[in-house]
């Protein structure tokens, strides 16, 4: 009998405790940092940023999950989740901003529909 499985999304990439990379990263999947990152981030998949690590980059992706530091401007096309260990500095553009109790947020958020949310809102009119 066949089995129905979960879709999960597979980590692409994994930046380590004590690992250090400047550049630019192109991914699609799922992206996990938990050492320093410095650059540009372009996805069409999620980054999560854990509990220590430290980012200094643009940021152009599906959805960010912020566990660690973030810096710099995010466009997120799905949703942002900062968590209660969690600090962003910078600007933000998404549909959903999800803040747990604790996290940092010093910048400007711009939310937008999402393209989905227009589509239903357009089709109930």
């Amino acid at each position: 009998m066949w089995e129905k499985k979960k879709h999960v999304e597979d980590t692409k990439a994994f930046l380590g405790k004590g690992a250090e990379f400047i550049g630019k990263l192109i991914f699609k999947g799922n992206v996990r940092i938990d050492g320093d990152f410095q650059g540009e981030i372009y996805g069409q998949g999620s980054v999560d940023v854990g509990q220590g690590a430290l980012v200094k980059a643009n940021m152009v992706v599906r959805s960010v999950y912020v566990g660690g530091e973030v810096h710099g401007s995010i466009e997120v096309k799905e949703k942002i989740n900062i968590h209660s260990t969690g600090k962003l500095f910078g600007d933000v553009r998404t549909p959903v901003f999800i803040m747990e109790e604790g996290a940092l947020f010093d910048g400007r958020s711009h939310m937008s529909e999402s393209k989905e949310q227009k589509n239903i809102s357009s089709a109930v009119d």
